[in-house]
């Protein structure tokens, strides 16, 4: 990470450095600490620029310049998502740099980070990759600027933009590029999208991989027509299947975007391979101890698989991740648990065995035939495919051996559990009660409304209520009184507030008390982002109830935890613009009673005190009126393009 560790490594200098907007931490589950460990155990010299000053490009300089390339990444987080709270307010903490502190990385990081390597030395090739680039490699909808911006290869003007997870591809373009050949020469490679100038022919005919091409509606088109946006989304996501997708090119203007089929998955044993480098598992010692939050979270996890074919509409994971489920052997993950377990320090906990979701290990297509033709964007929605493999045997076995290794005192899931899979073995359900669970397990019902749980891809209320039923039935069997901790999403597209309204009157009903509430996000490239956009489902074009307005999102957020004294006036404003005045009282079913508790008013004086100081603060109020405000100085905490002094 420095000039000096480079020198003391006998180095003249490094054939890759990666970029990147998270702090730099050696664990399997930093994806830059992964790609650099990948990249060094095949022999290349690797330097990390972590969260650099990227207000000019003396960091870069200091670090020489790289033989082969820059890796370019925001981080294990969209950069706006990371800064930036559902209501485009600046978040207070940053999990992912030292001491949580924010202003550590730009805006839309991967284009600084971009603009800056260019800067620095110029003709060393740009390769961008992570969340952020990877799902904004066509147009999209963003949601910061509530505008259809061009895909970032265009803005950011890297060579290449690798997508998906890409421990693969990124070692495909490092050899290729250390025997000589150009960037150009790589544009063949799978999970790899480029930028064609304006002189170049967007290509036709067959792709890469066989398959064909499919131009979609230009930036142009889509950014003015929804209809057009639709139609690129129901597209883009239906050439996922890295097995049989096509060729994607979009224009834009004069120029053109292509986009490759995506990588194949990897094997078992490539798997076991990228997880049996040797992590030293910890943050790097220049950062002299300092906490850093989103390791905190992950230190002792172990994951044994990647990959989601669950295909909720308003989730990046299986976008990015892929449809089909990657495990590793049951022999490597024992031996990263024993590994764990005989560094000083361990505590006996592993603290989550999974991924991104903890029970789709092994579960695969069980006809690889039909896998390799299939275009359904969820294996499990509107009912679990009759040909997936939902056999927890194996995982049940991974989890009864991890509880014995030596040293092991508990391990934990932690990962989100997919009700729907669980309900079906029991053995599996009764393990996970008896050993696995610290008193409360993590489930995502996401909603009660069967047109928004469509919209989302998840399965019926029903099924949290059954599988809830079944947890704690299985947990006081093994003497042990656990409950779920269900996580409920406000304001997504379908769900107004008579939708919330009900789901608030299920939650009553049935006597849950949320405390896991999210407010939707459109994050680019997620099909839900596109139904906010447009107000239409692109898969049938149906039109779909959105909610934009921040008083509205305000009361969808309250109705989900309607219980709370402080919520209690957005409650009985939503109630009563819905007419449901008869859910306001001492009834059963009531949410709120008719007179506002003591917490209420107390924080409504509060907020209304704190709005008038804000307002009148710095104002000299003199014969009845108002002199000239002063602008208040507001230290940045990002990048903003565009910005005079920020060099965008």
């Amino acid at each position: 990470m420095s000039r000096e560790e480079i020198a003391a490594r006998g180095w003249d200098e490094v054939d890759v450095v990666l970029v990147s907007g998270d702090a730099h931490v050696d664990h399997p589950s930093f994806a830059n600490g992964l790609i650099a460990r990948l990249l060094e155990a095949a022999g290349f010299r690797v330097a990390v620029l972590a969260q650099p000053d990227w207000h000019s490009c003396e960091a870069w300089r200091a670090l020489g310049r790289p033989r082969l390339f820059y890796g370019i990444s925001a981080g294990n987080m969209d950069s706006m998502i990371n800064h930036y709270t559902a209501n485009r307010k600046v978040r207070n903490d940053d999990a992912y740099s030292p001491r949580g502190e924010i202003g550590r990385r730009p805006d839309r990081a991967t284009l600084a980070y971009c603009q800056r390597s260019r800067e620095a030395f110029p003709g060393v090739p740009v390769v961008a990759g992570g969340v952020e680039a990877s799902l904004r490699r066509l147009a999209h909808y963003d949601y910061w600027s509530d505008s259809v911006r061009r895909s970032i290869l265009m803005d950011s003007k890297a060579d290449l933009v690798v997508f998906g997870m890409g421990e693969r591809t990124v070692l495909e373009i490092a050899r290729g590029l250390a025997t000589g050949k150009t960037i150009k020469d790589l544009r063949d490679l799978r999970g790899v999208a480029y930028r064609l100038g304006a002189s170049e022919e967007p290509p036709v005919g067959p792709g890469p991989c066989g398959t064909g091409t499919i131009e979609l509606p230009d930036h142009e088109t889509v950014a003015r027509d929804k209809l057009a946006f639709c139609e690129m989304t129901r597209i883009a996501h239906l050439e996922t299947n890295p097995h049989n997708a096509k060729r994607l090119v979009q224009r834009h203007g004069r120029e053109a975007v292509v986009v490759n089929p995506p990588a194949l998955p990897l094997e078992e044993s490539e798997m076991d391979a990228v997880y049996s480098i040797p992590f030293t598992r910890r943050p790097h010692p220049s950062y002299g101890g300092a906490r850093i939050p989103a390791f905190e979270v992950v230190e002792t996890s172990v994951q044994i698989m990647r990959g989601c074919f669950g295909g909720c509409t308003f989730c990046s994971i299986t976008a990015h991740e892929g449809r089909i489920i990657q495990s590793r052997s049951k022999d490597s993950i024992l031996a990263e648990i024993r590994q764990m377990a005989s560094q000083p320090g361990f505590k006996g906990t592993v603290s989550d065995i999974g991924g991104p979701t903890a029970n789709m290990y092994q579960m695969r297509c069980t006809r690889p035939e039909v896998e390799a033709k299939c275009r359904r964007l969820s294996c499990v929605h509107p009912t679990v495919c009759k040909l997936l493999g939902t056999d927890h045997g194996p995982l049940r076995q991974v989890m009864k051996e991890a509880r014995s290794v030596a040293g092991v005192k508990r391990v934990l899931v932690a990962s989100g559990v997919r009700m729907d899979l669980a309900r079906r073995d029991p053995e599996y359900l009764q393990e996970l009660a008896a050993h696995h669970v610290g008193g409360h397990l993590k489930v995502a019902p996401e909603h009660v409304d069967p047109e928004v749980l469509d919209l989302m891809k998840k399965p019926s209320a029903d099924d949290y209520v059954e599988f809830d039923k079944a947890f704690k039935a299985a947990s006081r069997r093994v003497g042990k009184k656990q409950y779920t901790v269900p996580y409920f999403i406000a304001s997504h597209p379908g769900s107004g507030v008579e939708e919330m309204i009900d789901l608030a009157v299920f939650l009553k009903r049935n006597s849950y008390k949320p405390d896991q509430v999210q407010d939707f996000i459109p994050s680019p490239f997620d099909i839900a982002a596109c139904m906010y956009h447009t107000g239409l489902d692109p898969m049938t074009r149906k039109p779909v109830k959105v909610v934009k307005g921040l008083k509205d999102r305000r009361m969808q957020r309250a109705l989900l935890q309607f219980f709370k004294p402080e919520n209690y006036f957005e409650v009985r404003r939503a109630l009563e613009q819905a007419g449901r005045h008869d859910l306001i009282g001492s009834g059963c079913d009531c949410l709120i009673p008719e007179r506002p508790p003591k917490e209420a008013i107390d924080r409504k004086r509060r907020e209304a005190t704190q709005a008038f100081t804000e307002a009148t603060s710095g104002d000299h109020i003199r014969g009845g009126s108002r002199a000239r405000r002063e602008p208040r100085t507001r230290k940045s905490v990002g990048y903003r393009p565009k910005r005079p002094g920020q060099g965008g």
